[in-house]
């Protein structure tokens, strides 16, 4: 069953998460629906199955209608300059609309194991440089940076952008990734942890920085129809008195990620199902550094 976004406010996206194991043909259906049906944007993750800038290269001829995120991919298993140039190329592509990369640390045995770039022993540390990097790659100037995890002497894009360029969103859970992102990012991405904690995560984002909600939370639910397939997600905002919370409440949100990542992935799950809530937030242009 399709059912049509209703008009005012802005749009929710939708999230590929669900479909990183399915192929590209199943990300391009759920796009065309997704535009059809009126969302804004289309989310492509990355961990061992699709990769995200080629499939929403697709994306932006099938479903010109929708904005373009990454969400979220492993920081580690690309270099700043070339995050940047795939960012860039894909702007190139879709003139005119949101481009929204988003980044996190992922996990020690994604981005560790099974993809041997390593995991940070200072995740905020890292995260910070690569943030700084990234902006100033898309900036269109030239670029050389001394850090302690990121080294680069003398890159200039080889593409040139208009006024509208690539923003940087920051996948974060914790406390110090939430704050990070409302202090360096252009918005923050939320991904599988119930709605109720969402508050608590605003109120991080904030401490860190001038945020604003810019984003509609969308949660999945199953379709109808034939097994595998959903419906584009969508969910009702958490109610706004869920703040305050405690250093446990952060605990509490990477317990529940970890639990729906385990249910996502099960062998034994026949269609997956992940009912998490997908948010993103922009910073004002006058927040970001």
């Amino acid at each position: 069953m399709e059912t049509r976004q209703p008009a005012g406010g802005a749009p929710p996206g939708v999230t590929a998460a669900p479909f990183i194991r399915s192929g590209p043909a199943a990300v391009l259906d759920l796009a065309g629906r997704a535009d059809r049906l009126g969302y804004g944007s289309l989310w492509v993750a990355e961990v061992t199955g699709i990769e995200a800038f080629s499939v929403l290269g697709a994306v932006s001829r099938a479903a010109p209608g929708l904005g373009l995120g990454t969400g979220v991919l492993p920081v580690q298993v690309r270099t700043p300059p070339l995050l940047a140039m795939a960012a860039a190329c894909l702007q190139i592509l879709a003139p005119g609309r949101e481009v929204l990369i988003g980044v996190g640390v992922s996990s020690p045995v994604v981005a560790g194991d099974w993809h041997g770039a390593g995991y940070p022993a200072r995740p905020l540390a890292r995260m910070r440089e690569i943030i700084a990097v990234l902006r100033e790659c898309l900036s269109g100037g030239k670029v050389t940076f001394a850090g302690e995890y990121c080294q680069v002497r003398g890159f200039r894009p080889g593409v040139e952008l208009g006024d509208h360029r690539p923003r940087i969103v920051l996948g974060a859970l914790g406390e110090g990734m939430l704050r990070l992102a409302g202090a360096e990012a252009d918005g923050v991405l939320l991904n599988y942890l119930p709605a109720s904690h969402v508050p608590w995560c605003v109120e991080q984002v904030r401490r860190g920085g001038n945020a604003t909600m810019a984003g509609t939370p969308a949660a999945g639910r199953p379709c109808a129809g034939r097994a595998g397939r959903r419906d584009p997600p969508r969910c009702a905002p958490a109610p706004a008195s869920a703040s305050g919370r405690t250093p446990t409440a952060a605990r509490a949100l990477r317990a529940a990620a970890r639990s729906r990542w385990r249910a996502m992935r099960s062998p034994r799950s026949p269609n997956r199902r992940c009912d998490g809530t997908s948010t993103s937030w922009t910073s004002d242009s006058s927040a970001s550094p």
